[in-house]
């Protein structure tokens, strides 16, 4: 056990909803060694999809070897359940002096935040959605995910509009407020009052690797298909023309990617088609992992560099072409796109690839 974890109280409480919030929330707790107080526990709101809780068990198996207590919460698990974890919740969450969250955009997290009394709010990342969060909160705008955003808001939006609100307003730096944001993204907005610090992934350096490097590329794959954002069939025929560009074998699936989808990719373009069980910083960093790693805009490309620094690991980005766009995408996907690569430091730019 960690001796910086204490015993594990309640005084710093941390909502997790996926592997890669729980990845950095233990990258805060290692930033905050000697001033975690009483100790961090970790309450993870469980998805319903295999394979995020898959990897949600093994993040939860190196959190609590870390030293920290891991409380896990079945939230989907039926009509009642969200009731039921939010009122089971409702007393811990009240003793909290800080409280830690992955994303700020979920409902249940929204929820949440109308019952605590905490002072001190930390935002860890949720990926590039950290980069929108910190934008929309600068501006005043109401909470909306970038794949959404320009779309009108449906019932459920409207039911929960207030819940929304009222997390914004918490969210925002106040006289008797604490409000950090903790992040491997760069930040073009910020607001005054709004406190930044800097995720450079030392824990998983230091607990990782360095990892054994092949000759050839591996490629990340992305859910820009199943959020509506890219045509399924552009989407093939780029990762085809990309790996066969540089010679890559390997496609690291991304959790949310559709079984039929990577039925279809590993068919049409001969790649072996890895899903991990781990976060990818994690996966590359304990190796073995390719000389190169292709991407397309994602939030690897920003988290890559720092967990393979160090290692002559090369991270290449491949631009979205407008086309590949479906016509539900969002008016704000190709700018957002854009700028996720155009920020994304120590990495290679690749133009757009077209057709085999």
């Amino acid at each position: 056990m960690s001796p910086r974890a204490g015993n594990a109280g309640t005084r710093t409480l941390a909502f997790v909803e996926s592997p890669v919030q729980l990845l950095n929330v233990l990258e805060w707790a290692h930033a905050q060694e000697q001033a975690l107080g009483a100790g961090l526990t970790l309450v993870v709101l469980s998805p319903i999809d295999p394979m995020t809780r898959g990897q949600l068990r093994r993040m939860s198996e190196l959190a609590r070897e870390e030293g920290h207590e891991v409380r896990w919460e079945e939230a989907r698990g039926g009509a009642a359940a969200p009731f039921q974890t939010i009122g089971g919740l409702a007393g811990t969450l009240r003793k909290a002096s800080r409280v830690v969250l992955g994303d700020p955009f979920s409902r249940y997290v929204q929820l949440l935040l109308t019952i605590t009394r905490a002072r001190d709010l930390v935002v860890v990342d949720d990926g590039t959605a950290t980069m929108e969060f910190v934008a929309q909160l600068a501006r005043g705008e109401r909470l909306v995910r970038w794949h959404r955003k320009g779309g009108r808001p449906g019932p459920r939006d409207l039911i929960l509009a207030p819940a929304s609100s009222a997390a914004r307003r918490r969210l925002t730096p106040g006289e008797n407020r604490r409000v950090e944001i903790f992040s491997s993204m760069p930040m073009e907005e910020t607001l005054p009052g709004l406190a930044m610090s800097t995720n450079d992934f030392a824990w998983t350096r230091a607990r990782f690797g360095p990892p054994r490097i092949g000759k050839g590329a591996d490629m990340v794959g992305t859910s820009l298909v199943e959020t509506g954002v890219v045509d399924a069939d552009r989407y093939v025929e780029a990762v085809h023309t990309l790996a066969k560009a540089h010679g890559a074998t390997r496609y690291f699936a991304h959790r949310r990617e559709s079984t039929e989808k990577l039925h279809r990719l590993a068919v049409e373009t001969g790649l072996e088609i890895v899903r991990p069980d781990l976060p990818l910083e994690l996966i590359a960093r304990r190796g073995p992992i390719g000389k190169t790693i292709l991407s397309f805009p994602s939030t690897v490309v920003h988290t890559l560099p720092l967990a393979l620094s160090g290692t002559d690991v090369k991270v290449a980005v491949c631009d979205i072409d407008p086309t590949w766009l479906t016509d539900h995408a969002s008016p704000r996907a190709q700018g957002f796109l854009s700028g996720v690569t155009g920020s994304a430091k120590d990495v290679h730019r690749l133009a757009a690839v077209t057709a085999v």
